[in-house]
């Protein structure tokens, strides 16, 4: 049996003392938590980079209750320490290598992660590769799939085609079948939504609510992912279909919705949803996962999809991946890469 990995007293973390632009943030040295019940301690080895972490820095997102305070909402890395297992749960083995939702602190050598949040390094994937899973997945997955599996041929309308969240929705809802539209701003990221197997849409020089009109005939769409927000509300409604759902989960274009046209909900029986993944509790994000490993990892394994990563950083320079995210030309994720303490 192989010795259990040392681990070291103390680490180096990303902090901030006060909100601000990404040159707030800074390495210091602390202490190496020890994990709880249900917990395990992971050495990281790569760190996905999210907007919500973008927001957290800037004191728009404060962390639920209970949750670390410092940035990074996924990783992978190998598991050197567990806690006690809680009842009738499996606990990651020592030495394995895993991909973690976070309930933050990320942006670490080392990070405590509930073990219900880790799933297995999909088959020949880096570690960059597979901290750019966690975040994306479980937000487009219990988004888009769960309760259920939208009916073949469903028509999915995604904002933001080449964010990280945009590039894994389209990936997805080809795989189970579904027709996909996407909105992106440029010529290169209308491309690349193309290559993935979605329609897209250059929202600069087109209406998307327009086109989707022509291309569906006038029908609309089944399901809109949407990012944006308020400034999208009305046109999103007027693209859904009869009995279309509207699924807003970030709110980039603003939190009001002026003159919203609350007759058509009515009239077109339509469902306007919204989400966020971080509040939920460690069960709700530990059945997504199981649906994730049943549904998606095969997938992933084979090479049938696969995350997309624009830049990958070293910790240290959290504030330069920061600023990259901000800038907006990304397409995929940026992540950042961890040495070993």
């Amino acid at each position: 049996m192989p010795a259990a990995p040392v681990v070291p007293s103390s680490m180096q973390a990303i902090c901030f003392t006060e909100p601000g632009g990404p040159d707030v943030l800074h390495l210091e040295t602390l202490q190496i938590p020890k994990p709880g019940r249900g917990e395990v301690l992971v050495r990281v080895m790569a760190a996905g980079v999210n907007r919500p972490d973008l927001m957290q820095r800037q004191g728009l997102y404060p962390p639920p209750p209970g949750a670390c305070p410092r940035l990074g909402l996924e990783v992978a890395g190998e598991v050197v320490a567990c806690g006690l297992p809680l009842e009738g749960a499996t606990m990651p083995a020592i030495g394995s290598h895993v991909c973690a939702l976070t309930n933050g602190g990320g942006y670490a050598q080392y990070c405590l992660v509930p073990a219900g949040q880790c799933l297995p390094w999909p088959k020949g994937f880096t570690a960059e590769q597979a901290a750019a899973l966690p975040e994306t997945y479980f937000t487009v997955w219990s988004n888009l799939f769960m309760p259920s599996l939208p009916p073949q041929g469903a028509r999915v309308l995604i904002h933001g085609g080449t964010s990280g969240i945009g590039t894994t929705a389209i990936q997805l809802v080809k795989a189970f079948g579904g027709q996909v539209f996407a909105t992106a701003g440029s010529p290169e990221k209308c491309a690349l939504c193309e290559e993935l197997g979605a329609t897209a849409i250059n929202y600069r020089t087109e209406d998307f609510l327009t086109r989707i009109r022509e291309m569906t005939h006038d029908k609309g769409v089944d399901i809109i992912l949407d990012m944006i927000g308020g400034a999208y509300f009305n046109r999103n409604l007027k693209s859904l279909a009869m009995d279309g759902r509207l699924i807003i989960i970030a709110l980039q274009g603003g939190a009001k919705a002026e003159q919203a046209d609350l007759a058509r909900i009515m009239t077109r029986r339509l469902t306007v949803t919204g989400s966020s993944l971080r509040p939920r509790d460690s069960r709700n994000k530990a059945r997504i996962a199981y649906e994730l490993q049943d549904h998606v990892w095969p997938l992933l394994n084979k090479g049938a999809i696969c995350p997309l990563i624009h830049a990958t950083f070293p910790l240290a320079q959290a504030d330069k991946a920061h600023a990259a995210l901000e800038a907006g030309n990304h397409i995929g994720k940026i992540v950042l890469t961890v040495s070993p303490a």
